[in-house]
């Protein structure tokens, strides 16, 4: 026979267990960013991955990424493996505007009567010229994203601030002038 401290153990137990599973349920898909290398060198390119997590029956997405563009400098977009996985599809790297700093509109979208993709995976990917020092806001905005039956998703939107870097060998030149002044005036 069980003691009613085991029981009540148990169903303690039963509920966390439930509770956890209900709240991993109701967070949903998480659209995020992923940054290559970080902290990203001045002179330097940068990979910027656009994935998806945990996501059920995606047939079409939009989002507008955005970017300090006093520190980056965007090249191109390419389209990512995930969606790709179910078929045909038709993608547009977004337009490209390096004065605000944006690249706006980038789709993606199955073609033909074929179901949504489901899972996890890269959706997107930018590169970057990295043009000055300092921490670029990476952020997701106009974001859309439908199933086979062109309902909406629901999804939780991730962005992230990248810190950009002088190159180390300017930095270490900058340290030798500044020895050198030091060293100019104490013999003055």
């Amino acid at each position: 026979m069980v003691s009613w401290n085991a029981w009540k153990h148990r169903l303690c137990i039963a509920f966390v267990l439930g509770f956890a599973s209900m709240q991993a349920a109701i967070a949903g898909p998480v659209l995020s960013l992923g940054a290559t290398p970080s902290p990203a060198i001045i002179g330097t390119t940068l990979d910027l991955a656009v994935s998806i997590t945990d996501i059920a029956d995606l047939y079409v997405y939009q989002f507008t990424l955005s970017f300090d563009p006093a520190l980056l400098q965007a090249m191109d977009g390419t389209e990512g493996a995930f969606l790709a996985t179910g078929g045909s599809t038709f993608f547009d790297g977004g337009m490209i505007d390096n004065d605000l700093g944006t690249i706006s509109f980038v789709f993606d979208s199955l073609l033909g009567d074929v179901p949504g993709v489901s899972g996890s995976g890269m959706l997107a990917h930018f590169n970057f010229n990295v043009i000055g020092a300092g921490a670029s806001v990476l952020g997701l905005s106009d974001v859309l994203f439908l199933d086979s039956n062109l309902r909406d998703v629901a999804l939780q939107v991730d962005g992230m601030t990248l810190q950009t870097v002088p190159e180390p060998s300017v930095l270490w030149l900058f340290g030798l002038g500044l020895a050198g002044v030091a060293l100019l005036r104490r013999r003055v």
